[in-house]
């Protein structure tokens, strides 16, 4: 698990690093509407969220393999859950979890507007 960001440079250096390395991966599988939310102080469990849509369920299974490449790179576990309905898949990180939608299922739920705040809404 990466370890929580608090105010140290280097943690945060190394989270961006890690989100950005994700996000790389998720562009080179032809992720789409990929963005990143950040939900320190305000959620429990992670730190970052990062959303992106696949129009496929084999597309959503190319990126999830994809982010849980750049998870063992770091030494990650990144289990990911959902691959038996395969429409919306997520990918924990530990830090940062990786949630993977088909477009419908990404409308239906609006992730991005529940976890934004007043200023990024």
């Amino acid at each position: 698990m990466i370890e929580k960001v608090e105010t140290s440079t280097t943690d945060k250096q190394t989270i961006e690093a890690f989100t950005a390395e994700i996000i790389a991966a998720l562009e080179d599988k032809k992720g789409a509407d990929i963005i990143t939310l950040n939900v320190q102080g305000r959620c429990s469990f992670a730190d970052r969220f990062v959303l992106a849509t696949g129009r496929t369920d084999r597309q959503l299974k190319a990126l999830a393999n994809g982010v849980r490449e750049v998870g063992h790179k770091y030494g990650l576990p990144a289990r990911v859950d959902g691959m038996e309905a395969l429409e919306w898949l997520v990918v924990d990180l530990g830090d940062v979890i990786v949630h993977l939608f088909l477009p419908e299922v990404r409308m239906s739920f609006q992730l991005e507007r529940l976890w934004s705040t007043p200023e990024e809404a």
